[in-house]
């Protein structure tokens, strides 16, 4: 955890944002896999940690603005759990590393909001994710599950988004603690890529790496020779000379902070011309998005930059034809670039998505584009210092999404269609990096991973 000073300085600050009534944050329970004692591994929820860093399940806790009060609700282990778990220090000592002085049962939780309710004062609670909170929220406020969306805290999110979205000093190093585990990631991943391997052998050894560090995870890996499937979780492939593999994975420190980088590996070391040819597109595209990364620049517009410079590329090589801009105004990048430019990083890989992606990427007045690809955009609104974002620009070749653009005809004043045809076994390239807003324009967080094509091939050839 870190200081206590530090939980109790956030609790401040949303309180103050947030105004008058009390506000309910339901931490996470263990969730069963297939029967209740065998257990996914605990994961906090990110709200719940940002605020009081308790790492722990079956947590409740109210924070009475107007009264300046604050209380966790939780129960003590007993002598049966002990026997199965172990010691654990009593609630109201850990509590104490969050600066949190008053504690309860979780039996006394009902009656404090049921006093709230008869008094007609404001409960301010979060969107919720997981279904036993949902039940919990109907016992709690008497309200039906179909109901509670509608009676979510606009307030509140925004008060929690406005926190969340800027790092802290603390909270950089913590990614870039992360992000030293998806360096070895990485570089492993490119090592032991050889022909003959399997890509559940390189992610195998990828979630090693991060349970020897004590991570975790911050995602499930994506390591396939298929990458134009945009999150492919298949491990299935063995791999062959000549294959080229998307690496998009991450590390999750223990006080929950996420790393999120991807390369595309050469198989055996050495990129094709052809493979060269759209891994330099990608390169480029990446380069110029960061360089344009600043504080009040509207992400939306990084986004068309990205795009126009890949489509400026694919022009090159014959693959589209016309204006770049005007291409890209009507669409024609994605066909070949269908997801978002970067997101939001932090406590979640994809920053407080759980809280609604429009409150967390766009505003008032910068809205979502609902068209296809610009509406898998997560983050389009003006940068901030203090924002982490991942750069992560693409070209992907989905042979059933060419087939159809063209017996469609769409957008055939623009698109080569029988240059495009013999891409379609190429697969796809991502090149992704975790990224800090300065006050000046930002910074690549962590050690270099390589980049270029020379040395991804060095290190895609070293022992």
């Amino acid at each position: 955890m870190f200081a206590p000073s530090v939980y109790i300085e956030r609790r401040r600050r949303l309180r103050s944002e947030v105004g008058s009534g009390l506000i309910l944050f339901l931490g996470n329970e263990q969730s069963p896999i297939n029967y209740r004692d065998n257990q996914y591994p605990f994961r906090q929820d990110s709200s719940f940690l940002y605020f009081f860093g308790l790492d722990c399940p079956g947590l409740a806790a109210v924070i009475d603005i107007d009264q300046g009060a604050e209380c966790v609700f939780g129960d003590d282990l007993t002598v049966d759990d002990i026997i199965w778990t172990g010691p654990q220090p009593p609630l109201a000592e850990k509590c104490q590393e969050a600066g949190i002085s008053e504690t309860a049962g979780l039996d006394k939780l009902g009656l404090v909001l049921e006093r709230a309710v008869g008094r007609a004062r404001q409960i301010h609670i979060l969107p919720q994710y997981r279904p036993e909170n949902v039940l919990k929220i109907q016992q709690l406020l008497a309200m039906p599950p179909a109901a509670i969306q509608d009676h979510v805290s606009e307030s509140l999110i925004k008060a929690v988004v406005a926190q969340r979205s800027v790092k802290s000093d603390d909270e950089i190093a913590q990614i870039e603690s992360a992000l030293e585990m998806s360096y070895a990631m990485q570089t492993t991943a490119m090592k032991i890529s050889k022909p003959g391997v399997y890509e559940r052998e390189v992610a195998a050894a990828m979630e090693q790496i991060v349970l020897a560090r004590a991570g975790r995870l911050s995602f499930p890996t994506i390591f396939s020779i298929h990458g134009e499937t945009l999150h492919n979780h298949h491990h299935g492939n063995m791999m062959k000379a000549g294959d080229i593999a998307v690496n998009d994975s991450g590390a999750e420190t223990p006080l929950g902070y996420a790393s999120d980088i991807t390369r595309t590996i050469p198989v055996g070391g050495e990129f094709s011309q052809r493979q060269k040819e759209i891994y330099a597109i990608v390169l480029e595209a990446q380069n110029k998005a960061i360089d344009a990364a600043k504080p009040d620049i509207e992400f939306r517009n990084v986004h068309r930059l990205a795009s126009e410079v890949l489509v400026s590329g694919l022009k090159d090589l014959g693959l589209v034809k016309g204006d770049a801009a005007e291409a890209v105004e009507a669409g024609v990048h994605t066909l070949f670039f269908q997801c978002g430019l970067g997101h939001m990083m932090g406590l979640d890989v994809h920053d407080m998505e759980g809280l609604g992606e429009d409150y967390v990427g766009y505003t008032d007045t910068i809205k979502r584009n609902p068209e296809f690809g610009w509406r898998s955009l997560r983050l389009g609104k003006a940068l901030e210092p203090g924002f982490v974002i991942t750069v992560e620009p693409g070209i992907y070749f989905i042979p059933e999404l060419i087939d159809r653009w063209k017996a469609e005809q769409k957008n055939a004043q623009y698109i080569n269609y029988d240059a495009v045809e013999k891409y379609s076994d190429f697969g796809g390239v991502r090149i992704e990096d975790d990224i800090l807003v300065t006050e000046t324009g930002c910074r690549i967080l962590g050690k270099p991973i390589p980049r270029t094509i020379d040395d991804v091939e060095a290190m895609s050839s070293s022992a």
